[in-house]
């Protein structure tokens, strides 16, 4: 069976006995029967905080939720916020409950998704107060050979894209904060404790592990992987398909005309993917309670599909044939539109793009990118 680092902490106790350890953490820190790192490490080392990501440390938390600190029920040790509205860091006040942090959270491997965010700013925050870092690493459930999509671009960071990564970027979270923090020049005591047996071309179905949902919008592994790609649509007017039970699988609105656009994406005849027309009425976020109409992606093929450029066509397939599509404005006076902060990139919004010319400029930006990610490997 593959084994993620929490399910090797023992062989490298010698790292936390007789320190405070703070953990970041999220309901996907678990070790293989299901028990929290929580727990582990309340009942084997001294833990005096937890640090919340979005959505808590047990997931009790709505998207966007702002938390005040807290007693953990369970083990009663303090839960400090790391969503705040002022700030998504580590303060020298939480750093002073603590002689090391630690972060356990299963990641899916795609530039987006925060939870990368709160540990590379905790990574930086460790280094700057001098506090060792350690990384409970988890496999990549989208594989760690395949990169897809464009570079972020210099003064396109955000907290949904911090540092110039592809869009999918192949690298576990370890790796991922090993690299940093070398490019970066942070020069933080970082320890990787290490998954076993997980070789770099394994997808998650091919590992033997049970999907436990990093988030409620990624409920499983086939989200994941379309999330490359469609979670494009949360900077446009389109429903990315929050508020049904299959988010980032299908996308749609009241005007699309689902036949139609089916028939065109399947068409197309990209690889793995086959496009069926849905009828939907969501329950929240955009068109609540409103018919809407559109396609599903259905993946046939993990290997071959390629998720950012499936989402990538079919954005433009709907922004070329529907004048009721639109990118969403900034959500304040001065900030860059959604869609560039996801995009890394204006890209998105120029004119007249050539769909053809963009994708092989993304490709061409994945190959530098796959080449430079290699030095910082830790698996075969």
């Amino acid at each position: 069976m593959i084994l993620n680092g929490i399910d090797g902490i023992r062989q490298y106790a010698h790292l936390f006995k007789g320190k405070r350890l703070g953990l970041i953490t999220a309901p996907t820190g678990l070790n293989s029967d299901f028990v929290s790192t929580i727990q582990i490490l309340h009942e084997q080392f001294q833990l005096t905080a937890l640090f919340s990501p979005e959505h808590g440390v047990r997931g009790d938390q709505a998207a966007g939720a702002q938390v005040e600190t807290y007693l953990d029920p369970i083990t009663k040790v303090p839960v400090y916020s790391l969503y705040r509205k002022d700030s998504k860091r580590l303060t020298q006040a939480m750093l002073d409950e603590v002689d090391m942090v630690v972060y356990d959270i299963q990641d899916v491997g795609v530039r987006y998704y925060t939870f990368i965010y709160t540990m590379l700013y905790a990574l930086e925050d460790c280094a700057r107060a001098g506090k060792p870092f350690v990384i409970l690493d988890r496999i990549n459930p989208l594989d760690g050979v395949t990169v897809e999509g464009n570079q972020l671009k210099l003064g396109y960071q955000s907290f949904v894209g911090n540092y110039p990564l592809c869009v999918r970027y192949g690298l576990t979270v370890g790796e991922l904060a090993t690299m940093v923090n070398d490019q970066m020049n942070w020069q933080c005591e970082l320890h990787v404790v290490r998954c076993q047996g997980w070789e770099r071309q394994m997808l998650f179905p091919e590992t033997g592990r049970q999907w436990v949902m990093p988030s409620m919008g990624i409920p499983r592994f086939e989200t994941a992987l379309l999330y490359t790609g469609t979670c494009l649509f949360e900077g446009t007017n389109l429903s990315e398909g929050r508020g049904t039970t299959v988010p980032f699988e299908i996308v749609g609105a009241p005007f699309i005309d689902a036949q139609k656009l089916a028939d065109d994406m399947n068409a197309k005849k990209l690889p793995g993917v086959l496009f069926r027309p849905v009828y939907f009425k969501p329950t929240f976020s955009k068109f609540q309670g409103e018919p809407c109409s559109g396609v599903q992606l259905h993946v046939l093929d993990t290997r071959t599909i390629r998720p950012l450029e499936t989402g990538v066509a079919l954005l433009y397939t709907i922004k070329n044939n529907y004048e009721q599509f639109a990118f969403l404005p900034p959500v304040k006076e001065g900030s860059r539109p959604f869609i560039d902060l996801l995009g890394g990139d204006k890209v998105y919004r120029e004119d007249s793009v050539d769909v053809p010319a963009l994708l092989e400029q993304f490709r061409e930006e994945s190959q530098l990118f796959g080449q430079i990610k290699e030095r910082y490997h830790l698996y075969p």
